[in-house]
C-alpha cells in the first residue's frame, strides 16, 4: 500500500497556508517512497527531507518528530486500502463479491507501481520495526482487525453460511491473506495473493453448502 496514491490537498487560504501544505503532501509523499523501500529505522530525516526537497525546518513545522511522520504515513496506508477496498466493493453485486473485494484489495496492492518492487505489506513491515506500545503498532492492529471485520460483516450476508461459523471464517480467510502476503513480499510479485484468492473463495462456497455464486 505505497504512500504515493495518497493525495494531501495544500488546502485554500492564505499562502502560507497553501504552502505549509504543499511541503507536508510532499513529505508525507518522500515518507512513504522512503519507508517502503529502505525501512522506518533505516530512512533519516535528511534522507527524507532531501527527498521532499524540502529544507529540515519544513518537517518540523508540519510533524511535531519522526515518530509523528510514522504514524501519519501509516495512517496515509490505511486510507490507500480502503480506497483500494472500496473502488472493488462499487462493483460488487452480492455478497460473495464483497469478500472477493477484500481479497482483491490485497492483489490490487501488490500490483501497484513500487519504485524499487513490492516488499509486503508496508504496514506489517513498518510494524515489525516500532517498539511495543508504539501508536503506529496499535493502528496496524486496528487495521488488520478491520480487515477482519469487514470480511466478517460480509460473510455474514452470504446466504448458507452458518452464523457461527462467521467469525472463525473471517479469521482464517484472514490469516491467509497475510500469510500470502508475506510470501508475496518475499518474492516481490502477486502470485501468492491471486492463488489464496482463489482458495479463500473455495473456503467460502464450502461454508456456504456449495456454490455460492
Amino acid at each position: 500500500m505505497s504512500g504515493r496514491r495518497r493525495r494531501e490537498g495544500a488546502g485554500i487560504g492564505r499562502p502560507a497556508e497553501s504552502a505549509r501544505g504543499s511541503a507536508r503532501a510532499r513529505l508525507l509523499a518522500a515518507a512513504a517512497e522512503c519507508f517502503y523501500d529502505h525501512g522506518v529505522n533505516g530512512t533519516g530525516i535528511d534522507t527524507i527531507t532531501a527527498a521532499a526537497g524540502v529544507a529540515k525546518m519544513s518537517l518540523y513545522n508540519n510533524f511535531t518528530s519522526k515518530d509523528d511522520l510514522v504514524l501519519a504515513y501509516l495512517e496515509a496506508r490505511h486510507e490507500e486500502w480502503l480506497d483500494l477496498y472500496r473502488r472493488r466493493l462499487a462493483g460488487a453485486t452480492d455478497a460473495r463479491q464483497r469478500v472477493a473485494a477484500v481479497l482483491d484489495a490485497y492483489v490490487d496492492h501488490a500490483e501497484m507501481a513500487y519504485q524499487h518492487g513490492f516488499r509486503g505489506c508496508g504496514l506489517l513491515n513498518a510494524a515489525a520495526e516500532l517498539p511495543a506500545g508504539a501508536p503506529g503498532r496499535q493502528l496496524v492492529r486496528r487495521h488488520k482487525e478491520e480487515v477482519e471485520a469487514l470480511l466478517a460483516a460480509h460473510l455474514a450476508e452470504l446466504d448458507g453460511v452458518p452464523a457461527e461459523r462467521v467469525a472463525d471464517l473471517a479469521e482464517q480467510l484472514s490469516f491467509l491473506l497475510e500469510g500470502a502476503m508475506a510470501r508475496a513480499g518475499l518474492e516481490g510479485d502477486s502470485r501468492r495473493l491471486h492463488r489464496v484468492r482463489n482458495l479463500a473463495l473455495q473456503l467460502v462456497d464450502a461454508a456456504a453448502g456449495g456454490d455460492a455464486r
